[in-house]
């Protein structure tokens, strides 16, 4: 049976483990930071994530989707706050039983990984830093170091680690991509950054460890060029995220002392500044990060490297998709190779062939979906649209689905959802046209 290294043991990386462990296949996975269940976990990274359909459905093929949903706080819609103080909920789906579940990212890691580790031919290992990856030989280098001893930390031992494929499960900075990326001579790379970067905030519980806000639903606050989200998490608190512009005469740039961020947010959010007793600390202390888009081909090298999740096609969170996607990865790597058992690099083909043209629709589909939310949620237009694709999925179950649900709430390819709702869109827009035309010439003909 073939071994596989994979390289990152974060959401993808534990989950993808775990497959290929329930394969039977021997799998050695290498993690550059610590153990995560010993409370190494990075503050001021959104540390919130939204599962839906496609998770649940990987999470469900290992068994495990009941663990990781005990965590898990349902979402129902968004609630929309504007400027003075109005909300305005707008549910996901016209089933109220359908909605996204918030969770930390900390639970379901520790989920994933012991997942993983339940398959004795599973070894996991922290501290070691992949630093380069030989495409022909399936062999990572890594530095290894004990977090304990700043002596070792100093001087770390070079490891490799050799197995019949390597997979990068690392990230959107993804060690092993940068090795294909320079080792490979028609390696196609493209990274764009949006203009805006983001800053994780907080909204502590009640003094009785209550919510402070409604606990079932995504929280926005729209304001046209920019916004803030907050997620509910089970102790009570809101993870919030401003996402703003870098630089601009109202940017992360020029917004530095305390009086500049309170005043930005008396202006902006008035009803959350008496919900958020650090704001001022979590402005000033929590790193302001960027949003990037990877777009690359190809995933693999001939049977003996292979991308998975953000490592092959990093996207912006507007879509709450990103480690939904990954997760999904997971489930076709998965059926690939149990389709292709004896060709590995025939199955890592079919892999990039299903996954490729709809990791470039999500892409756009969650910059799409930040304009959106930013711009479009506060307005009754948008609301107006939203209602008519209830009544309309409504109507017609199971023939008009609105492109939110279809991305959200099955597992209809990214690909296909994007191109059936352009073609709903110009159905109904043409309807509409048809309809006020008839009610005009009905109209004409009642008060000639």
């Amino acid at each position: 049976m073939s071994k596989f290294v994979l390289i990152g043991s974060g959401l993808a990386g534990g989950l993808l483990a775990a497959y290929l462990g329930r394969r039977g296949y021997e799998v050695d996975l290498y993690e550059r930071r610590a153990d995560p269940r010993e409370g190494n976990i990075v503050g001021g990274r959104s540390i919130n994530l939204a599962l839906s359909t496609r998770g649940i459905h990987a999470l469900e093929r290992l068994g495990i989707a009941d663990e990781v949903l005990q965590h898990a706080i349902p979402m129902r819609g968004r609630m929309i706050h504007d400027k003075s103080g109005g909300l305005h909920f707008a549910p996901y789906d016209v089933d109220p039983n359908k909605h996204i579940n918030s969770i930390g990212r900390a639970a379901l890691n520790t989920t994933v990984i012991e997942a993983a580790q339940r398959y004795p031919n599973v070894r996991v290992h922290f501290n070691h830093r992949c630093i380069d990856v030989d495409l022909h030989e399936a062999t990572a280098h890594l530095e290894t170091s004990s977090v304990e001893t700043a002596v070792s930390a100093a001087n770390p031992e070079i490891v490799e680690a050799r197995g019949d494929a390597v997979i990068g499960v690392d990230g959107a900075f993804s060690a092993v991509r940068q090795s294909m990326q320079k080792k490979l001579e028609k390696f196609e790379y493209d990274e764009s950054y949006l203009a805006h970067g983001y800053k994780e905030l907080t909204i502590p519980p009640g003094p009785d460890g209550s919510w402070q806000m409604e606990k079932q639903a995504l929280h926005i606050w729209p304001r046209k060029s920019f916004m803030m989200i907050a997620l509910p998490n089970p102790d009570g608190s809101f993870t919030c995220t401003l996402f703003w512009e870098f630089e601009g005469p109202r940017s992360f740039k020029t917004t530095k002392t305390d009086e500049d961020v309170r005043r930005f947010f008396d202006e902006e959010f008035p009803d959350a500044v008496p919900l958020m007793p650090t704001l001022l600390e979590d402005f000033q202390q929590n790193p302001t990060g960027s949003l990037v888009t990877i777009r690359c081909a190809p995933w693999s090298y001939r049977g003996k490297v292979a991308l998975v999740g953000d490592a092959a096609h990093a996207v912006v969170p507007f879509y709450g998709q990103g480690m939904n996607a990954a997760f999904e990865d997971c489930v076709v790597l998965d059926e690939c190779l149990a389709e292709f058992p004896d060709t590995r690099e025939r199955a890592f083909a079919e892999y990039f062939s299903r996954r490729k043209e709809n990791a470039d629709a999500l892409a756009d589909l969650a910059i799409e979906n930040f304009i959106e939310m930013r711009d479009k949620t506060a307005s009754r237009a948008f609301r107006a649209k939203k209602k008519l694709d209830h009544l309309l999925e409504g109507v017609l179950p199971g023939i008009y689905l609105p492109l939110y649900t279809m991305v959200t709430f099955t597992r209809i390819p990214y690909a296909e959802a994007a191109r059936r709702a352009r073609l709903q869109d110009r159905i109904m827009y043409a309807a509409l046209i048809l309809l006020a035309m008839l009610i005009l010439a009905i109209s004409i003909l009642l008060f000639r």
